[in-house]
């Protein structure tokens, strides 16, 4: 197993735990979130109850208000009854008696009589130290005319006084302490039933509906707001918890009426929501930015050890083509076979070239405006003749195809690709090479009958050290890579394989 069969099942293997990672904190985000969304609910709930609870007690209490008003009401006009009947009684002392008992049953409404006139001329159930001053009967006057109207009274028996008028009196009054003290109790459970339903303890918005869908309550909603538009404000935050939010049924009467409270998640809990989302994204990215700076460092480094082993070997190959020159000099001299020192000083012509090649390697060559179609027929007459006669090569392009390259680079690219293209081939197939002027590219593509490339190889094979030979570095390619995209601002990929009958390379260059 080689090193990229290694770091692909590392990739998975990485890939599965970043999945079961990711997965682990989802699912406890989402429990996390499902247990204070039932949380809030039962928030909204208890502050449901409360508000139901205190409206139980505002109705009941209000009835009691009603009906203490209305029996202290009753009095007032009896003893009102009582004090006219009493004007007309002369003789009859039963019903004088029954007057008198009628009158004093009254004690604890605060009431006063006064004449067509307002001259205040009897009073009951005011403070006894306080009743012989004037200026206090004339406040409590006051006040009993700001409390209720007057009641008045005909004294004249039916007769008609002097001018034709009945003989009026009026009685006043106002609530007696027991009322006023009640009342005061029902102010404060009304103010304390405001302040109970306006501070919902839920820190989710909500909003308390009648049974006539009259909004009744609110709480949690934007108090600014509130107080520009209140209720443009209050009917739109309504439609749209109506809309998006849930809903809690509560009973606020005896009578079993079902009212509503819509209410929807608080910001933090849907901040919560998308908290583990958004996590996820910012240590994605972090990943891919480390992983990015990561990658980039390694390949400086590896072009660093690929240019420094290019140079070396030129270095080392620089000496014995010395002394090959040296050798092949001697050989002429000595007479040797010329057809023999004709084949020597072209290997040798060829390890110049390759020596040249790797010199290259790491500085930016020459590019000259060449002829490519010229450049590709040397490079495979070269290669052919040096393949098994079991290939056959297909190249028939003439003529001039013009753009800039550097011919001994150009050259090792076309000679690894075919030298790569009967390895596929296990000696024995055609290799196709096709060339095409296209403005303002040129595209040479190379087929093979060989075994294909598997897709998910296809980008791999470019990577520096893979090879699926038993021999072999694994350069070739990547060196093309590097030659044809880094010097010669071109392309250089896969352009189609089919497994077990053969690829096809493409080599872009820019005219």
């Amino acid at each position: 197993m080689n090193i990229y069969s290694r770091k692909q099942q590392w990739k998975w293997l990485l890939l599965i735990a970043a999945l079961c990672i990711v997965a682990v904190s989802l699912w406890y985000s989402s429990k996390l979130v499902h247990k204070i969304s039932v949380s809030e609910k039962r928030n909204v709930e208890l502050w449901a109850e409360a508000v139901r609870r205190k409206a139980l007690m505002m109705e009941a209490t209000n009835k009691l208000y009603a009906k203490i008003k209305k029996e202290e009401l009753k009095k007032v006009e009896l003893w009102a009854e009582a004090n006219r009947l009493l004007s007309q009684v002369e003789d009859d002392n039963i019903a004088l008696g029954f007057v008198f008992t009628v009158i004093r049953g009254n004690e604890t409404v605060p009431v006063m009589i006064t004449d067509d006139k307002g001259k205040i001329l009897a009073s009951r159930n005011l403070d006894p130290e306080k009743g012989k001053d004037p200026e206090y009967l004339k406040r409590e006057l006051e006040e009993m005319r700001r409390q209720h109207d007057s009641i008045p009274i005909d004294i004249s028996s039916g007769k008609n006084t002097a001018g034709g008028k009945p003989k009026m009196e009026y009685i006043y009054y106002h609530d007696s302490e027991v009322f006023g003290e009640i009342k005061k109790s029902y102010e404060d459970n009304e103010r304390s039933f405001i302040k109970e339903v306006a501070s919902n303890p839920a820190s989710a918005a909500a909003i308390f509906l009648d049974t006539s869908s009259n909004i009744i309550a609110y709480g949690n909603l934007d108090s600014l707001r509130l107080k520009k538009d209140s209720m443009s404000y209050l009917n739109e935050a309504l439609m749209n918890l109506k809309s998006k939010g849930d809903t809690i049924i509560v009973s606020t009467s005896h009578t079993g009426k079902r009212n509503i409270i819509y209410y929807m998640e608080s910001p933090q809990l849907q901040q919560l929501r998308y908290f583990p989302f958004i996590m996820l994204m910012i240590v994605g990215m972090f990943i891919i930015i480390a992983y990015l700076l990561f990658s980039t460092s390694r390949r400086s480094e590896q072009n660093l050890v690929w240019v420094g082993l290019a140079k070396e070997t030129a270095h080392q190959l620089g000496t014995p083509l010395s002394s090959l020159l040296a050798w092949l000099e001697y050989l002429k001299l000595k007479g040797v076979d010329d057809e023999m020192t004709k084949e020597i000083a072209q290997d040798v012509k060829r390890l110049e070239m390759i020596t040249e090649r790797f010199s290259k390697i790491g500085s930016q060559p020459k590019m000259n405006l060449e002829n490519v179609v010229d450049a590709l027929t040397q490079s495979i007459q070269y290669i052919s003749s040096r393949s098994p006669k079991t290939v056959k090569f297909h190249f028939n392009a003439t003529g001039k195809i013009m753009a800039p390259i550097n011919v001994p680079l150009f050259a090792w690219v076309i000679e690894n690709l075919c030298r790569n293209a009967v390895d596929a081939m296990d000696g024995e197939g055609e290799i196709k090479i096709d060339i095409s002027d296209l403005q303002p590219y040129v595209y040479i593509d190379i087929s093979d009958t060989g075994k294909g490339i598997p897709r998910s190889k296809q980008k791999t094979i470019f990577e520096p050290g893979f090879t699926t030979k038993q021999r072999g570095w694994g350069l070739g390619l990547s060196l093309c890579k590097r030659i044809i995209e880094q010097y010669h601002g071109g392309e250089i990929f896969v352009k189609s394989s089919t497994p077990g009958k053969g690829t096809t390379f493409r080599i872009v260059l820019k005219k």
